[in-house]
């Protein structure tokens, strides 16, 4: 089986056992989800989702959050840890926001990539998640379990293994498989326990299954 094979064998039977997976940050505004990306940085998105309902309830929109200072701002999102650049970006952000986008957050991902504290894991789940663009989010859960999968090989720097995998999931699958990946990473196939291969619905075409 080629690894394209593979990999739609793999996206089928996720989307089976995860139909419903999506991104498990709270955000009804795309401006939002940039916030939350950049806090859930080393941060579980549980405790994220705590957090933005209190700075959301403080600074409900653009404006006022690029009207905080980034000490106003890491009083209230230091549970999160990295709580000073955490602000400091999210500030920059805000008011770069506001100033040169009209308070909208672009739907470019070289844009995206500009502004302060965004990634390429965090452009790529905006384009996703708010734009349904193609995207692919290389998270943690991502680049441990397509390594183990066998979709890729011993690679774990995020952009080499976003690269390799746009060369093998359809573009409109992208976004969703990422996203089972972290809702299987969490329930079966755990980097704290061990991975529960019994209970794993794609256990028969893990390259890594049972060890």
């Amino acid at each position: 089986m080629t690894k394209k094979e593979l990999a739609l064998k793999l996206i089928q039977r996720l989307k089976e056992a995860y139909p419903e997976a999506s991104c498990t940050l709270d955000y009804n505004q795309a401006w939002k989800l940039l916030v939350g990306v950049r806090l859930a940085a080393q941060c579980t998105d549980a405790r994220v989702n705590v957090v933005t309902e209190e700075l959301y309830k403080k600074y409900p929109d653009v404006d006022a959050l690029a009207a905080a200072s980034p000490e106003e701002i890491e009083d209230i999102v230091r549970p999160c840890g990295l709580g000073r650049s955490k602000a400091r970006d999210i500030s920059a952000c805000m008011r770069i926001l506001k100033e040169e986008y009209g308070g909208q957050v672009p739907d470019d991902f070289d844009a995206l990539l500009k502004l302060p504290g965004v990634g390429r894991k965090s452009a790529n789940l905006i384009m996703g998640d708010v734009f349904g663009k193609p995207a692919i989010v290389t998270d943690t859960h991502c680049i441990r379990l397509v390594n183990r999968m066998g979709l890729v090989d011993h690679i774990k720097d995020p952009k080499k293994v976003e690269m390799a995998l746009w060369k093998l999931i359809p573009p409109e699958e992208g976004s969703d498989f990422c996203h089972r990946l972290v809702f299987h990473g969490r329930e079966v196939c755990s980097a704290r326990t061990r991975p529960d291969c019994e209970h794993c619905c794609v256990a028969d075409l893990c390259a890594r299954a049972g060890v």
